[in-house]
Formats: structure tokens, sequence, C-alpha cells
């Protein structure tokens, strides 16, 4: 069997091909897969804005017409290049693979004395999405060392061409997604000339919540047309069910906010432990402002009480932090809480240090220390990141990493193999009224395991007790209780609002 794969000719497409084509060979042994690469109306206009010109798909057109021309068996793209009009339409679609979905701003190391002397920072963008959310946030994301301001100047071409316009200082920082360089650094033939540029520039793992990525960002499709039997067999074949699942709703939600290149929102899939939720955010085609979760827990909360401890959440504890220092051997530090930090020693000691936090808020409170955040948790546990860490673009491993933390905490986290430091304590204190309020509720809402010991003996014996996925549902779960969990605060606080607003009307 003869099975023809068309994509473009770029290095990354190409790439993409041959994962495809692997793919193919391993589920027919017998299959003979020819490669035909072709350019497309996209990369014809390398020096305009795409959004300035009239249609869409501009990366896939011409390779859908090769398929009506039976010019080739299959084509392989990058789903989140294809519109949902053609996703949604007669041909038929495998989802290959997926990698990180994620962003990632990549610096020359002049931005810090630019933001310094209060300069303009030049990033390079030809995305409506990523000036929408990413710009937003690196305002307050890097480094408040100056008043500075960011700028956005249009970039197009491949990866590689980007990036040798950012090493050339054409641009301070350019924005691209995590799954392309992945790719080209798990190439033998790519992988070099890659790392030699990434060698002196700084990174930024843009966070999920706040820059949410394009819908099947990362994601792999293989198309073959409805009257080509051989090649749907194929596409039957070698489908990643779970994966298809995923991208079909992304695409599905995205429609009702706006389509085309004018896009100013994402939509992803994010995971509460092994269950999958949908996020999206960003501005819709009206220009509305938006942020909606789906697939959250379904709780009936009709006359219950719901305390959540988001709304008292300097009511449980004093924050004691070490005036000791010692020194880091680690390369990679990991930081629990910004609250932790109140020591100007432990501050500078983290200058030459890789620096990752639990969530955006630590993360833009370090920014206001001068220190530079490489990424975040997004608030949804340490432990997602293991995933993150790992990528070629990161090479992060478990051994090379320290956690910050207060002292319960690092106990858990030393019996679980990872290295710690204490640079705090936590001291107990009780608000008036907090013990009432808890001891009355029907769904309780912990942000950490701590506040659940402060408070069990006092729980009425059928309160159904909620939290955010990571560390803390693990420890709830150890200590007996089944918790409801959410991906993340963010996640609770829009179920918590349209719950209350539900019961209100009722």
């Amino acid at each position: 069997m003869v099975i023809r794969l068309i994509g473009r000719n770029s290095r990354l497409s190409l790439l993409q091909i041959e994962r495809v084509k692997k793919k193919i060979e391993e589920t027919f042994p017998d299959a003979i897969v020819q490669i035909i690469a072709r350019s497309s109306r996209g990369d014809a206009f390398q020096d305009i804005p795409l959004q300035t010109l009239e249609g869409s798909d501009f990366f896939t057109q011409d390779i859908f017409e090769a398929l009506e021309k039976n010019e080739a068996d299959i084509a392989v793209h990058s789903l989140k290049d294809m519109s949902s009009e053609h996703f949604f339409g007669n041909n038929q679609f495998a989802v290959v693979e997926r990698d990180d979905t994620r962003d990632v701003a990549i610096f020359g190391q002049q931005v810090q004395e630019k933001i310094r002397k209060g300069e303009t920072v030049i990033i390079g963008t030809c995305s409506p999405r990523r000036e929408q959310m990413a710009i937003g946030f690196l305002q307050k994301a890097l480094p408040q060392l100056g008043k500075f301001s960011i700028e956005t100047k249009s970039i197009r071409g491949n990866v590689d061409t980007r990036l040798r316009k950012l090493d050339s200082g054409e641009y301070d920082g350019i924005i691209l997604a995590t799954a392309g360089l992945n790719r080209l650094l798990k190439s033998e033939s790519d992988s070099s000339g890659i790392e030699a540029i990434l060698k002196d520039k700084k990174l930024m793992i843009l966070p999920l919540i706040e820059c949410v990525p394009a819908p099947c960002q990362g994601a792999i499709v293989a198309e073959a047309h409805r009257s080509n039997q051989k090649a749907l067999n194929v596409l039957k074949q070698i489908n990643d069910r779970q994966l298809m699942e995923a991208c079909v709703q992304e695409k599905t939600r995205a429609m009702q906010y706006g389509t085309g290149c004018l896009q100013r929102f994402g939509v992803t899939t994010i995971s509460a432990g092994n269950k999958p939720c949908l996020y999206a955010a960003g501005e819709n085609s009206k220009g509305e402002s938006f942020n909606d979760w789906w697939g959250l827990p379904r709780l009936v909360v009709e006359n219950k009480k719901i305390f959540s401890s988001t709304d008292y959440m300097g009511s449980f504890f004093d924050y004691t932090v070490r005036s000791s220092v010692e020194p880091i051997k680690e390369p990679v530090v990991y930081i629990a809480n910004y609250k932790g930090l109140n020591n100007e020693r432990l501050i500078r000691s983290l200058d030459s240090k890789r620096i990752w936090a639990a969530g955006s808020r630590t993360w833009l409170e370090l920014a206001k220390e001068g220190i530079w955040v490489e990424g975040c948790a997004d608030a949804l546990g340490l432990e997602s990141l293991e995933t993150v860490w790992s990528m070629p673009l990161l090479n992060i491993t478990k051994h090379n990493v320290r956690i910050l933390t207060h002292e319960q905490a690092s106990i858990n986290w030393e019996e679980k193999g990872w290295k710690t430091r204490v640079s705090y304590s936590l001291k107990e204190k009780a608000k008036a009224g907090l013990s009432v309020l808890v001891q009355q509720a029907d769904l309780v809402f912990w942000t950490s395991y701590q506040q659940y010991q402060q408070y069990k003996t006092i729980l009425k014996k059928d309160v159904i007790q909620l939290c955010s996925s990571g560390e803390t549902a693990e420890l709830l779960r150890k200590d007996g209780v089944d918790p409801v969990v959410f991906p993340n605060i963010q996640a609770f606080q829009q179920w918590r609002k349209i719950s209350i607003l539900s019961q209100d009307a009722a």
C-alpha cells in the first residue's frame, strides 16, 4: 500500500509530516509512505500581517486543494492553523499527537538593560490573540527594574527565521508556540542550530490562564478526502481518540467567540487530576472580554451555605520569614508563596537561578522585586509542571529543583523525593467569627491543606469539601477526605458565582 503525504515545505511542517509517516509505518508495516512538500499562500506573503488579508486557512488551503485533485492521499497540518469551518466540513481527520500547548516569550540579553533605562521593549508577534493577552501580562511579569513600555512589531516567517531575527537584534523579544520549538529541538538536523540561538536568550513560559493558547495549539492533524477510502482507513487507525475529542471541544467552543485571523482569545484543555476541563478567555468578536470554564464539578447548592477560604486569605496564618540564608546549589528554584521571600539577601540570591512560581500572583510579586521568572504552575500544583519541565526547550529534571516553602509543606515534599528549603513558617491565627462560618458551612473550599487542618475538628459531619488540584487535594485524600476538585481557584470562583446566581434566580 502506497500512501502519499502532503504538507508545507517548512522545516517544522516536514518534521510533523515525518511524525505522521512514522505513525502510519508503525500501524501498517507494509505501507510505503511518500512525502510531497508544497508552499502555501501564507508562505507567499511573508512581509504582510495575515490579519490584513481576506479569507482564512492561509497555510492549509493549497494543501486542501491537492487532496481534491487526488495529488495526495493524506494532508498533514498544524490544527491551530485550520479554520473550524473546514475542520467541521466534509473531509475526515485524525489527531495524531499533541505537544505542549503553551506560548513562550523569548528575549535577547539586552532586554533587562532596556527595562532599567525605561526604554521601549520591541516584541515581535503577528497574532492578535497574543497582543491581546500576552503583551499586557508581560508588562507586569517582566522584572520591574524601571518604567518601561512594550511595543509590538509584526513578525512573519518560519520558527527558525523568527529566531534569527531576534538573534540579530531586530526585536527584543518574540512569542512562539512551545510545541514548534520542542519538535525542532528533537530533530537531529535542526537541534544544534536552535540550541545555538537559544543559548544566550531568556525565556518566559507564558501561563495558561493569563495567556490562553490558541484552540488546538500543539496538535498535528491528518486529513483525507471523503472519497479516498484507503486514506480514510489509515486515519481511523492512527487517530488518538482522546486528543481528537479535546480538539473538537476546543474548536466548537471557539466558534461561539469568533473566527478568522482576528481572534483575540484562546481556548485550551486543562486537567484537574485526570479530569479534563475547558478554559477560554480573551475578547470575542464583539469586543467583549470574557473568561469561561466548562466541565467543572456539578453540585447541588440550593439552600446550602458555602464557605470559601479565598474570602479570608489573610485570616488563617501569620508568616514568619527565616532570617538566615543558606546558599542554594540547585539551578532551578520553585517558589510556593511570595510571602516567604520578605528577605533581601534571599531575594538577591535568586538572581542567578531559574525561577518558577506556584501561580501568576507569586510571579508578579517576584517581578516587582526585579526577579526574572521563567514560568509558573498556574496554581495547578507543582507536579503539573513535571511534563512541562521535561520539554526539550526547558530540560529541567526533579533533582535540579529546590522548593522554597514552609515547614509543614517541606515535610510532605521531602517524602515525595523533592528537595526543599524552609524560607518561612506559618503561625495559626483566628479571626472573630471565622470558626462560626466554617462550622455552619455545608460546602467548604480550601486553598491549602493547612487551613483544613486548622478547622477540621469543627466541620459538619456531612460537609462537602472542595479544593484546587494538586498537593492540597492529595493531602486531603491521604487524611480520608474525598474532595471535589477544581482545576484552580479561578475555576472555583466562576463555579461559585454561577451557582449563587442560579440559586438566587430560583
